[in-house]
């Protein structure tokens, strides 16, 4: 009887001790599960810090993509600009280049135009006596804009050069023109038609075309013409006046000795 209990002693504490086994490896089982539940659960939260991060980087690459084409642009245009500045500053050295030539040239042109002017002045005045109002007039606008500020150098040179072309002209042209003519020295002017031959002689005609006149250079004095001279007088004025056709006509000029 005593042996009997010691044996189902024995297997009771056995299979207590099997049981305390069982127990402990549920345990840890239990566990184990809960540490990869946990690590699972670790390791998703990872991967979406890591999707968000390279959905951060790709943004940041392509922002850092675009801030280069950026770059590159700004620097083409920059080297744009940059050949444009400096093509505007080598044009501007030009411009004071001439703006400081100008002015050298203003210092010079200034007296050349008051020379020419005082020149003209005393050929007008020495010249047959044709037109002399008109001439004499021309002239004295020159002297008159002379100190005008509102009058541009150039504009007053431009007229200047206008006067002499108009003066060069007459020495290669005819000219007809009605007038006034104080032939006996009364004061009183009949009135006549002037006939310029070029620069080489001018003539006077009455309008009843039964007289006529030439002007003598030395004397400053008018002398009757031969009635001879009457009919060319007459087609001469008016091949001046493109009343009739281009033919010849005969008048007599002063000598080359008086003419000079």
């Amino acid at each position: 009887m005593s042996k009997l209990s010691s044996k189902t002693k024995l297997a009771s504490a056995l299979v207590g001790a099997l049981a305390f086994a069982g127990s402990v490896n549920a345990t840890e089982l239990g566990g184990l599960q809960n540490s990869v539940t946990k690590t699972h659960v670790a390791a998703e939260k990872s991967q979406v810090k890591i999707n968000k991060y390279f959905d951060q980087t790709q943004d940041l690459l392509f922002q850092y993509n675009q801030t280069e084409d950026t770059r590159e642009s700004l620097k083409g245009y920059n080297d744009y600009l940059a050949a444009q500045v400096a093509d505007q500053e080598a044009e501007m050295a030009l411009i004071q280049k001439d703006i400081d030539y100008v002015d050298t040239l203003r210092q010079a042109v200034v007296p050349l135009m008051d020379d020419m002017v005082s020149a003209l002045d005393k050929f007008v005045a020495l010249d047959l006596p044709f037109n002399a109002e008109t001439r004499a007039n021309r002239v004295q606008n020159l002297q008159d804009i002379r100190g005008k500020a509102d009058i541009s150098l150039a504009e007053k040179f431009r007229l200047i050069f206008d006067a002499y072309s108009i003066e060069t002209d007459y020495g290669r042209s005819i000219g007809a023109y009605a007038g006034t003519l104080d032939v006996d020295g009364s004061g009183k002017g009949a009135l006549v038609d002037f006939f310029r031959l070029g620069r080489v002689a001018l003539f006077a005609q009455s309008q009843d075309q039964k007289q006529a006149w030439m002007y003598d250079a030395d004397s400053k004095t008018w002398s009757e013409l031969d009635e001879q001279y009457l009919r060319e007088l007459t087609k001469g004025i008016r091949i001046a006046r493109k009343q009739g056709a281009n033919d010849l006509f005969s008048l007599p000029i002063p000598a080359a000795e008086s003419a000079q």
